[in-house]
């Protein structure tokens, strides 16, 4: 029989699949880097209202993920990425991202320190061969396990009273730490992160356990208000906590055409990550030189007057002068405001005299509106719960 072409090959389904697929009421699907994900379930709005008031599911299996091991993982890792991968911590997490030599954006991502030398890179795009290469003369070995593991997003003010009625002592996990329970005849890591800037945990089994994960949480999740979520709605509360996304706030550097549509971490507010004292590192050189001559491009929250999201609209300056462009825009129900991600023109960033350009649909017409649009601060949405340890009873 002739093998199929990649373009004639069905979407993957992850290991929740038979879960996802009996509540997909809309039959609402989309692509998540070769998987069947969903987009919506049922209702956009219950669904985002359940992320802010009592707690969602979100299968995370299409996430890349890579095991990275060996004596010198580590160094490897800090030479890798822009963060210092040395001082995190056995059981400890956090965001980081990796360049080219240039100093130009490849992709951002969680590390997990799993042991001594074994850490999980977790991000949007695939990376092995760039991450192979960058192994050169490292005692490593990288591995990409995205199939070998099983994940769920579990995020909202109740996801931490689901996880104890479930049987999981969550109460002295820290944000950003991770810790092992049993799960059946397997076990469960459950790291406090997520995507949502909201309470929150993500989940990890082998895909054997998935859907015994998946009934355990809603078991104890009946009296809580949980409910699945899709990507849809997950977008909303990614831009009220004001996170990027690869692919949709900037382009990696590998697929990158343009030239001048190329970012580097300090264009895109990720300068806070970077670790001038580590030693060297991949772009190191490129993005001292940016930060001593400053960069042309900056990233920037936007509050944008009026209700009609501003997605992909173009920003002006006194409306005459091309500014920037918005990369992430939603009216946000939480906020009750107009609000909005976007790549700015650095000596536009203090926000003074911005106008957006947003083409509402008025009854099959399109009406051309110039709102004024103010930059503010990062996160739009930062609840306290987020933080709080032990997290708070709901």
């Amino acid at each position: 029989m002739t093998a199929l072409r990649h373009y004639e090959t069905p979407l993957l389904k992850t290991p929740f699949h038979p879960r996802t697929e009996a509540l997909n009421k809309l039959w609402s699907w989309g692509n998540w880097g070769g998987y069947t994900t969903v987009l919506t379930y049922e209702d956009l709005a219950m669904e985002h209202s359940a992320i802010r008031n009592t707690a969602t599911v979100y299968d995370l299996c299409p996430m890349i993920k890579y095991r990275i091991e060996g004596p010198e993982a580590a160094a490897y890792l800090n030479r890798l990425t822009i963060r210092n991968a040395v001082k995190l911590s056995v059981g400890a997490v956090h965001y980081t991202a990796w360049v080219n030599d240039a100093g130009h954006l490849l992709d951002d991502g969680t590390l997990f320190r799993l042991t001594d030398t074994r850490y999980r890179l977790c991000c949007q795009e695939r990376h092995l061969p760039w991450l192979q290469d960058s192994a050169h003369g490292f005692d490593v070995t990288i591995t990409e396990e995205t199939e070998a593991v099983a994940a769920l997003s579990l995020q909202g003010p109740t996801s931490a009273e689901i996880l104890r009625l479930a049987g999981f002592d969550i109460d002295g996990l820290k944000p950003f730490r991770m810790a092992d329970f049993p799960l059946g005849h397997g076990h469960l890591m459950i790291s406090r992160t997520g995507f949502t800037g909201d309470l929150g945990y993500e989940l990890w089994t082998t895909p054997d356990l998935a859907l015994k994960l998946w009934d355990t949480l809603f078991d104890a999740g009946k009296l809580h208000g949980l409910r699945p979520i899709g990507s849809e709605a997950l977008n909303i509360a990614r831009l009220e906590a004001g996170f990027i996304i690869t692919g949709y706030d900037f382009t990696p550097a590998d697929i990158c055409i343009r030239e001048d549509r190329l970012r580097s971490p300090l264009e895109m507010g990720l300068g806070w990550l970077i670790d001038w004292d580590k030693g060297h590192f991949t772009g190191k050189a490129a993005l001292q030189r940016q930060r001593e001559k400053g960069t042309e491009w900056s990233f920037v929250g936007l509050e944008i007057d009026g209700n009609i999201p501003a997605e992909g609209a173009i920003l002006y300056h006194n409306q005459k002068r091309e500014a920037g462009v918005i990369t992430g825009a939603v009216w946000s129900p939480v906020l009750k405001k107009n609000i909005a991600l976007a790549q700015i023109l650095t000596k536009y960033a203090n926000g003074a005299n911005i106008w957006t350009e947003i083409y509402a649909l008025r009854e099959l017409h399109y009406a051309k509106l110039m709102m004024r649009a103010r930059v503010v601060e990062r996160p739009f949405f930062n609840p306290t719960r987020r933080r709080a340890t032990p997290p708070g009873r709901f």
